[in-house]
């Protein structure tokens, strides 16, 4: 027997529109024998014809015979749309997109294969008998070909997904490693900034400001207390007297730092930058002094 290359429920639908459409055949066919029976009793009484009247009874009947043939060739086509209708619905259901390709409607080998099939299905004596010939409505099928077809794409989609995943994760990887470079290419600046740096400098010019924060603060508080008792005044130069102490003792450290860094540094580049940097520490605690010493009670 001929076959479709189609599986065995398809190959039996397209059995069944087959016989549905020789029966559409066989009805158009003796719609046209009737035709021709109707002419022949109707107008074929007489034993001769002239010329005229045989034109008027073959127009009659040509008129007749197109009107059935193109009733037939319109329904059939119908009839067509009504079934790739049906096809894509269910197609639709599954979410299907589903191509033809018209070209092939014109094949001869593949029409004549369909023909074959055709005279090995409704002319074998051996054919199959043909199960569920005919179906109220198309419904989306839970196996075979569509079912399968989904499947495989719901399996292509988990593999994409999981493929994804991996990607995903393989870029958090990498994300979390460069941001841990990067941490530690900022703690390796830092600690190459304080390297270049001196430490104790940072120290001593920290001392000093808090200091030059205290002087601040004590010639606030003096110049608050000014008009106060003896006794306030005499507390208030005392804490000058300590700030004085301080400040000796700071420039002490200061001088130490001084030749330490002279020593530590008189062979590097930034010799001279620290050396001018304490040169402007100096000069400040200088204008410190002239302003404490316009504050000094007279003897």
């Amino acid at each position: 027997m001929a076959e479709l290359g189609l599986n065995e429920h398809h190959q039996n639908e397209v059995i069944n529109y087959m016989r549905f459409a020789r029966s559409k055949r066989g009805l158009r066919l003796k719609t046209v024998d009737s035709c021709f029976q109707d002419l022949k009793e109707s107008r074929l009484v007489d034993e001769t014809f002239t010329i005229d009247e045989v034109s008027e009874v073959l127009s009659g009947l040509q008129a007749v015979v197109h009107s059935e043939v193109e009733s037939e060739l319109i329904n059939t086509a119908y009839t067509n749309v009504l079934l790739l209708r049906q096809l894509f619905s269910q197609a639709e259901k599954w979410y299907l997109k589903l191509q033809t390709d018209i070209s092939e409607l014109e094949n001869r080998e593949l029409l004549e294969q369909v023909a074959e099939f055709e005279k090995a299905e409704f002319t074998s004596s051996t054919k199959k008998p043909i199960i569920d010939i005919i179906k109220p409505k198309l419904a989306p099928l839970n196996e075979g070909g569509t079912a399968e077809l989904l499947n495989k794409e719901i399996l292509r989609l988990r593999e994409e997904n999981e493929k994804l995943k991996s990607r995903l994760k393989t870029i958090e990887m990498q994300a979390m490693n460069a941001l841990d470079e990067k941490s530690e290419l900022e703690r390796a600046l830092h600690d190459l900034q304080l390297d270049q740096g001196d430490q104790k400098d940072i120290i001593k010019a920290q001392d000093l400001c808090e200091l030059e924060n205290t002087v601040a603060a004590l010639k606030s508080e003096f110049q608050k207390t000014l008009s106060d008792k003896t006794e306030n005044q005499k507390c208030l130069e005392e804490s000058l007297a300590t700030a004085k102490h301080d400040l000796l003792r700071v420039q002490e450290q200061l001088s130490m730092a001084e030749k330490e860094l002279e020593k530590k540094f008189q062979q590097t580049a930034a010799y001279r930058n620290m050396k001018e940097i304490l040169t402007k520490k100096n000069d400040q605690i200088k204008d410190l002094r002239k302003k404490l010493a316009k504050y000094e009670p007279e003897d």
